[in-house]
């Protein structure tokens, strides 16, 4: 792919052919950051020194990378970070990429608790931390609680809080559900619950794009036959966390908020408040309130 290439710019149309080819859905974009990347320029400076000629160790380094994009390994998973919140988060194959569309849950936390002096919170199927991570940057004296039932998952998340210098803020437990956060004595004192847990219908999985389908943790997608086995088995640890008043959002596709309203005003101790809408205006999350 890139040993007939010149210049910076042969370098970029090559990798945007051989990802076009591959069936990569935006094969320019993610060429600009794959040749970034190895090049150490940002995309806008890349632009700028694309009639240099790049050194031969430079083009060896891209080319593995090229490689795994285009067997279709997520963007994200190749370079090794995906930015959430305006920071960048470490990812691989042993969590999810996290996605825009979760930060409007960030954001409505945030405007939920931001009057709280030291609000307490809890982060339900962390992955790589960026839920519970990100509201500890946004709060700089919330307390966070994240779980996961994955070890590799778990070990990512601490090391991208330590990264991000929130580590002595957010505490990861192993287990399901929100169960260890209760077995931690959390029982009605969490101002706040975000869960981005997994709502993929099993029979939809076989739909999804490769990079999702081949490549994410199939665990964190699986939410059983209706996309909603492992929310309905939450909902009671939800309620149990919060303290009277609390707030819990829960994440789920955009056909599914109907069901998830359903599910959670069904739940005892539980109240529904809105829907969330995501930045393309889709429903992207039930907001519920801890009621006596």
């Amino acid at each position: 792919m890139t040993a007939t290439a010149t210049t910076w710019a042969e370098v970029l149309h090559a990798t945007e052919q051989r990802l076009a080819r591959a069936g990569v859905p935006e094969p320019a974009v993610d060429a600009a950051w794959l040749v970034s990347a190895v090049s150490g320029w940002s995309r806008t400076l890349l632009h700028l020194h694309r009639a240099e000629r790049p050194a031969r160790a430079v083009l060896d380094r891209l080319a593995p990378l090229v490689d795994r994009r285009a067997r279709r390994e997520p963007l994200a998973y190749v370079l090794g970070s995906q930015e959430f919140m305006g920071l960048s988060f470490a990812v691989d194959a042993r969590v999810l990429v996290p996605r825009w569309d979760s930060e409007v849950l960030v954001e409505r936390c945030v405007a939920l608790v931001a009057d709280q002096p030291a609000p307490l919170l809890a982060d339900l199927g962390t992955g790589s931390g960026a839920l519970a991570i990100a509201l500890a940057h946004a709060l700089p004296r919330a307390r966070v609680w994240a779980s996961d039932q994955c070890a590799g998952a778990l070990a990512l998340a601490r090391a991208n809080a330590e990264r991000l210098g929130v580590s002595a803020r957010v505490t990861f437990l192993r287990g399901d559900l929100g169960g260890p956060l209760l077995a931690a004595g959390l029982a009605e004192r969490c101002a706040a619950v975000v869960a981005n847990l997994p709502y993929i219908p099993r029979a939809a999985l076989a739909d999804l794009e490769p990079e999702v389908r081949d490549h994410e943790p199939r665990a964190a997608l699986d939410g059983g036959p209706d996309g909603l086995d492992v929310v309905r088995a939450a909902a009671p640890n939800l309620a149990a966390l919060l303290a009277p008043g609390g707030w819990t959002l829960v994440e789920h596709g955009d056909d599914q908020g109907p069901a998830v309203r359903a599910l959670l005003a069904a739940t005892p101790g539980l109240a529904v408040a809105e829907q969330v809408l995501d930045y393309g205006g889709r429903e992207r999350a039930v907001l519920a309130r801890r009621i006596a």
